[in-house]
């Protein structure tokens, strides 16, 4: 196995465990989805529920991990994760401000102030996975 496929093979294993982890502990991204893209109990405003983004997001981070690890496919799927990375800073900025408002735990402020910088690494490893 040569260096890009073992990497892809590594991103893959990474997505999958977070892809379960949205169906097992939902309450853990809850936080990183933003309001404005939630609808609210009327049925108004937003595309979808908080916890249909979260499964959403699950289902897509099962079929990149799925994308990386065909060659056929790798170079689609890791233009795919950098661009769902890059897009998750959003609202891991979002939890980030929560979390240091009135409001916010000191557990909350721990682990969004991990979670944020964490983006960059991912974004930075998926788009290596384009090369050949």
């Amino acid at each position: 196995m040569n260096k890009q496929t073992a990497s892809a093979a590594a991103l893959a294993a990474l997505l999958g465990i977070s892809a379960a982890n949205h169906f097992r502990n939902p309450g853990f991204y809850a936080s990183v989805v933003p309001r404005t893209l939630c609808r609210d109990k009327s049925g108004r405003f937003g595309l979808l529920t908080r916890s249909q983004w979260i499964s959403g997001s699950g289902v897509i981070e099962g079929v990149a991990a799925a994308g990386l690890l065909l060659p056929a496919t790798r170079k689609a799927a890791a233009t795919g994760t950098a661009l769902m990375f890059t897009a998750f800073v959003a609202g891991h900025l979002g939890a980030l401000e929560r979390a240091f408002g009135e409001r916010g735990s000191d557990r909350e402020r721990i682990i969004h102030s991990l979670r944020l910088p964490l983006q960059l690494p991912l974004i930075r490893w998926a788009w290596s996975l384009r090369r050949s």
